[in-house]
């Protein structure tokens, strides 16, 4: 009986800002695949000089399948500018229950900025400190562990949407920015205009709100169009414009644990928000949350990782 040879191509799906992995095997094209793809990783890999979190007893273990958390930044570095994380997501992830929770945090928020020993707008925090200042603000603020963050250069999007061959969003506004304009409906953006997509604030009634819904359009169009099998010849250029604009602390083994015992999480995504109410303290303005709104908020998340 002769046998026939099956190729198995499956995405995972690390939800994240444009952190798409695939996992291809069974042939020598499989194995140019995985070389490509643990390269890109090795380029996005960045350790951070930070200590475990006093609010986490043990370090996640992911053969363990432990809950754990990721802080993911999008930062506009334009050039000559540091850059500011206009874009603060926090993902919890639990494979007992199967699900990840994605929780969009205004960048006006006033919080505490760790480290800085004063009140300032949360998105300050990654300018004065960086990365470990970003995780140590959030998490004081959520009263949760911050295990690993994941930092996207948002004016890569342009780079990494042209390279799954653009995407589809469903608009729910109608406005213009920089220069495109966007009506209510579907519609089909290259790289160039998916970047003003999630740029736009001032003319959406939602403010902050409207613009992260919009930022979560970009990262689901992105992978639907990656997972896409006619995706697999371009996996050379999506692994690139990954490794120039994504970075991350965890490595490759520990996205391919992921990969392993995680695998059902990423079909069950619910979004979350926190309501804050906008003012002006010396004519700047923040967004001001309440001690009952930010206890919701964190009461939710200590039950997604599994915390008393």
């Amino acid at each position: 009986m002769r046998s026939q040879k099956k190729k198995s191509r499956k995405w995972l799906k690390v939800t994240g800002i444009f952190l798409l992995i695939l996992v291809i095997g069974g042939s020598a094209y499989a194995f140019t695949v995985y070389k490509s793809l643990k390269n890109a990783v090795e380029t996005m890999h960045q350790p951070i000089d930070r200590k475990q979190s006093e609010k986490r007893e043990v370090p996640v273990a992911f053969k363990e399948k432990d809950p754990f958390s990721v802080l993911m930044l999008g930062v506009d570095e334009r050039k000559g500018d540091k850059g500011r994380s206009d874009t603060i997501i926090v993902l919890t992830v639990n494979p007992n229950n199967k699900s990840v929770k994605m929780l969009s945090i205004p960048r006006d928020t006033r919080t505490e900025i760790v480290g800085k020993g004063k009140e300032d707008k949360i998105n300050h925090a990654y300018a004065f400190g960086g990365i470990p200042m970003a995780m140590d603000t959030v998490e004081n603020f959520l009263d949760i562990p911050i295990d690993y963050y994941m930092q996207v250069n948002m004016e890569g999007i342009n780079d990494i949407v042209d390279a799954v061959g653009g995407i589809t969003v469903q608009n729910d506004l109608d406005f213009t920015q920089d220069g495109f304009h966007f009506i209510k409906g579907q519609l089909t953006l290259n790289g160039e205009k998916a970047l003003a997509y999630t740029r736009m604030r001032y003319e959406d009634p939602r403010g902050d709100f409207g613009r992260q819904t919009r930022q979560r359009q970009i990262i689901q169009g992105v992978i639907q169009e990656g997972a896409s099998i006619s995706s697999l010849t371009n996996f050379s250029d999506i692994f690139a414009s990954l490794g120039k604009n994504v970075k991350t602390n965890l490595t490759f083994d520990q996205l391919m644990d992921i990969q392993k015992n995680y695998k059902e999480v990423g079909k069950n995504i619910q979004q979350m928000e926190i309501k804050e109410q906008g003012t002006k303290i010396g004519k700047i303005y923040y967004g001001l949350v309440s001690a009952d709104e930010k206890q919701r908020v964190q009461i939710e998340l200590k039950a997604q990782l599994g915390l008393n």
